[in-house]
């Protein structure tokens, strides 16, 4: 026998199931706009039916339905997309990062431009060609001191700024890795939240985004791998564990030297943290490198110069092996002769100040040193700074009768074997010989190519990852047209279970308040 008040049990769940629905409609409406939101939805079921209430077996047809229930709230999620999207975003974090670096590279470098250091060092040469033709001009020495001035302050400033960006990329490598032990100390929060939650059979869809979306963020920072396990998320780095359950230990207690050796070690291969690393080691100290070795070679470095006839050669001076002295008659040059000095320094020490003493080294260190010079260190010698007639002009010297020797003033031998230096090939550590404004030159165009090809690269990522990410929110994503339709729909099917109450109700009252009485 059936239940007089069946239908009204129906129709209430069918209302409270539909309301529901509505509702779910609603919050995703809400967050249609809400970053790493996923739409919701609600899992409708047939409830459980009965057997027809009978003394011993029931006639009716069969067992009788009894409404509809929401049996979940899920929420609509592909993992193998977000999978995707991580092993993506590790890359665009990376070139990201990259491109920048190279960038602000370039503004360092300046070039070309008329301001950069490829100017200043023509500038220099051109000193040196222009005392030739007055040597004995204190106005060209002047200039010169202050030409060579100026180059050594262009070394040393864009030493100085190479410098600065290597800080900066080590504390924005610090930020980035306190980032990443932020979000994986949040990540495991969530997980004992979600856990705690679901514990009760309830399904924790927002906490969820709000870990999806942090996991998002922790993938641009470096290359993981998540686990979805009983205790929540599980995330790695190579080897390294970043976050188990609801335990950070692991990560917590990572610093820089870490992190640099995990790239060593490979476990560290990706992301914004490892492309700021390798911007500052393998970019920034690179051009610092060849900087430091620029400077160097333009005053160590070996050079093949020819001294022409009639120079006379210091007293002691060594060259190729054989030793110039007056004790050995052999100081004045007899034919020209094809040589190998130690960079400027070593060619400037073969003529003669306006003194007539030997040359000093033009660059030296703040000590007087002139032994690994570097970018930073560089300086014209402070002796020639204070007394620009110590710059060495003349190779050609007269001997007295008492012995004593006179400088040639008016002679520019090394006034212009030091300006012909523009286009002689030095010796560079580990490269071939190349002139100083080529070896520049090399480094600008190095520069250059590596800087348009970290934006090719980028630019190609960010499509990739837009691609990636435009498939999931098709997935995932709140679509406001098929919510409305959603609504629509549903608000049909709330009236609907409204009206099948109301039946019931109207039926319910002939059976209460109108059976029975007859006649009236």
């Amino acid at each position: 026998m059936t239940s007089t008040f069946h239908g009204l049990e129906t129709a209430k769940r069918s209302i409270f199931t539909t309301q529901t629905a509505l509702n779910t409609t609603g919050h995703n409406i809400s967050n249609a706009n809400t970053v790493g939101y996923s739409r919701q939805r609600v899992n409708f079921s047939a409830a459980r039916p009965i057997e027809a209430y009978g003394y011993s077996h029931s006639t009716a047809a069969g067992q009788l339905g009894t409404g509809v229930e929401a049996t979940s709230i899920t929420r609509v999620r592909d993992k193998f997309l977000d999978s995707q999207y991580y092993s993506e975003y590790k890359w665009l974090g990376n070139y990201t990062v990259q491109t920048d670096t190279l960038e602000k590279l370039e503004t360092i470098v300046n070039e070309p431009s008329d301001t950069g250091l490829q100017t200043v060092i023509s500038n220099f040469w051109n000193s040196w060609s222009d005392l030739s033709k007055t040597p004995e001009s204190s106005d060209g020495r002047a200039v010169l001191v202050e030409q060579t001035k100026a180059m050594m302050d262009a070394f040393n400033y864009t030493s100085k700024q190479l410098s600065d960006l290597k800080m900066d990329l080590t504390e924005n490598a610090q930020i980035n890795l306190d980032n990443l032990k932020s979000i994986s100390s949040t990540i495991a929060n969530l997980n004992g939240q979600i856990q705690r939650i679901e514990g009760i059979g309830d399904d924790a869809n927002d906490l969820r985004d709000q870990r999806d979306a942090l996991v998002d963020e922790l993938s641009g920072l470096a290359n993981i791998k998540v686990s979805d396990l009983s205790d929540g998320y599980t995330i790695t780095m190579g080897s390294m564990t970043l976050v188990a359950g609801k335990s950070t230990e692991a990560s917590q207690g990572l610093t820089l030297d870490d992190m640099t050796a995990a790239i060593t070690s490979g476990d560290l291969d990706n992301g914004a943290i490892y492309g700021t690393i390798q911007s500052r080691d393998k970019y920034v100290q690179g051009y610092v490198d060849q900087l430091n070795q620029m400077a160097n070679t333009i005053a160590n470095g070996d050079i093949e110069v020819t001294i022409p006839k009639g120079s006379v050669l210091p007293d002691g001076t060594v060259l190729n092996g054989v030793t110039y002295s007056t004790a050995n008659g052999n100081r004045e040059i007899t034919e020209d002769l094809k040589v190998t000095v130690q960079g400027l320094n070593g060619l400037h020490q073969l003529g003669y100040t306006m003194n007539g003493e030997q040359g000093e080294p033009l660059f030296t260190d703040a000590d007087g040193n002139t032994d690994n010079l570097t970018a930073d260190n560089i300086q014209l010698n402070p002796k020639i700074v204070a007394d620009p007639t110590l710059l060495a002009t003349s190779m050609k010297v007269t001997f007295n009768s008492d012995g004593t020797e006179s400088v040639v003033a008016g002679n520019n031998s090394m006034a212009v074997l030091m300006s012909q230096a523009r286009d002689t090939k030095f010796a560079f550590d580990g490269t071939d010989s190349n002139s100083i404004s080529g070896f520049f030159r090399s480094i600008v165009g190095q520069l250059g190519v590596q800087s348009q090809e970290m934006q090719r690269l980028q630019s190609n990522q960010k499509t990739i990852v837009e691609q990636v990410d435009s498939r999931r929110m098709s997935v995932s994503g709140v679509s406001l047209d098929e919510e409305m339709s959603d609504l629509v729909k549903f608000q049909h099917a709330y009236n609907a279970s409204a009206r099948v109450m109301t039946v019931i109700d109207e039926t319910l009252d002939r059976i209460i308040n109108s059976m029975g009485r007859v006649g009236l």
